[in-house]
């Protein structure tokens, strides 16, 4: 009796503990997620809209930013900004727990967007000629406006911090860094994010433990020769000649040189040399990537490429010379074991059946958010948005590109799911 007495008086004395303890007894579950997704939905579907209306490129998301902290603000929580035009939000319940934070990225791309996708006229057209959001993330800021909604909504019954992060450029890369330093004082304790796939059919998902995504690395460099007047190329060194034969050595060495058990993918994109059809350069240069799921595999597949290079630029009088940009840009997003059980087990209740395991999802492109495993475990999802019916099933970076908005409250779904099965201490 005497316990239950102290309990009592806890209960009133203690700020937060009454509606802590109430948290405890009336845990959130799924039908009321679910029946605030439907509640958000049209919310979702109109901010997507918009943002694919007015894209901008990375690191040029002004206004973007405006539109969004706006938003935030619309929602009570503060905004605080990182330098460039990335920012975060803190949802604090002032009472004691962990610490999440949930991701998008906010940029589009170069890209004049094609008004057709591959089956009619979309429903949402750029208005901003020569840039378009090819990839979907402005999906991925509707998903977490929502979310945040929802989150908001759910502020007394959850305890902890979610951290929604808002970050910069990451098509190119400009801004992971400068988010990462700015987040690490606040100490997460895991990180979630997703990303809309066109090769997934509407509603599905897709999580693995370990590699989710490949690294990246950045092949740059020139070879040097002697330009000259194209009559007399005996009097130049031709760096065009030495340029070809580098690439075909290295597609041989390629194929010859690496360990054949692990991924090891070159793509070359770029080579440029001369402006007119009398004249001899005196330079060629020559770019592209490389993905990669193994570190060791790629720093391998790096040596090949600069010791072939100058070993057969030699062989033409010309050298190589190595830009500072080459090497490894990103590592592969890896997922968490931990989270990737939390991520499953918490999307399956929410839409039972629509998990997919195959291998055959794991995806070549990069991303930065591989970058915030260095400051606490992470975990990355794909959210199928392709629907052959509608049309939106073209490649990621196409001006054919498209989504299906009905996958948008499913990802909704899953991020507010997992933030609060975690945020709640089921693992």
């Amino acid at each position: 009796m005497a316990g239950y007495v102290r309990k009592v008086i806890f209960l009133l004395l203690v700020p937060g503990a009454v509606a802590f303890s109430v948290s405890a007894r009336q845990p959130v579950g799924k039908e009321e997620i679910l029946a605030k997704v439907k509640e958000a939905e049209s919310y979702v579907k109109a901010m997507r809209g918009y943002l694919h209306e007015h894209p901008e490129v990375s690191s040029e998301e002004y206004e973007t930013t405006r539109f969004l902290r706006s938003e935030v603000e619309k929602m009570g929580l503060p905004v605080t900004p990182v330098e460039g035009t990335g920012f975060y939000a803190i949802l604090d319940t002032h009472r004691p727990g962990k610490t999440v934070g949930l991701r998008t990225d906010i940029d589009a791309l170069p890209i004049h967007e094609n008004p057709e996708n591959l089956k009619q006229r979309k429903k949402w057209i750029s208005q901003v000629d020569g840039v378009s959001h090819a990839c979907g993330h402005d999906g991925h800021m509707a998903i977490l406006l929502g979310t945040m909604k929802i989150l908001c909504d759910l502020k007394d019954r959850l305890a902890g911090r979610i951290v929604f992060i808002f970050e910069e450029g990451e098509e190119t890369g400009a801004g992971i860094d400068r988010m990462v330093s700015a987040l690490e004082p606040l100490r997460i304790d895991a990180f979630y994010g997703n990303h809309l796939r066109s090769s997934i059919r509407t509603g599905e998902f897709f999580v693995r433990e370990g590699a989710l995504m490949a690294g990246a690395g950045t092949v740059s460099f020139d070879v040097d020769g002697r330009g000259g007047h194209a009559s007399r190329p005996d009097l130049s060194v031709n760096p065009i000649f030495a340029a070809a034969d580098i690439l075909g050595a290295i597609s041989v060495a390629w194929n010859n040189q690496r360990d054949v058990t692990k991924t090891l993918t070159l793509g070359i994109s770029q080579i440029h040399g001369g402006a007119a059809n009398n004249v001899i350069p005196n330079t060629v240069y020559i770019g592209g990537t490389i993905r990669f799921f193994d570190r060791g595999e790629a720093d391998r597949g790096f040596d090949i490429l600069r010791r072939v290079a100058a070993h057969v630029a030699a062989a033409h009088n010309c050298t190589v010379r190595i830009r500072d940009d080459m090497g490894i840009l990103l590592l592969p997003v890896i997922n968490d074991s931990g989270l990737t059980a939390l991520a499953r087990e918490a999307i399956a209740e929410l839409y039972p059946g629509r998990m997919l395991t195959s291998d055959e999802h794991v995806w070549y492109a990069a991303e930065s958010f591989s970058k915030y495993s260095s400051l606490a475990p992470a975990v990355f999802l794909f959210v199928g948005i392709g629907n052959d019916e509608l049309g939106s099933g073209a490649e990621h970076h196409n001006d054919r590109f498209d989504l299906d908005e009905e996958a948008l409250p499913c990802a909704v779904g899953g991020m507010v799911q997992f933030a609060v099965r975690f945020l709640s201490g089921v693992e």
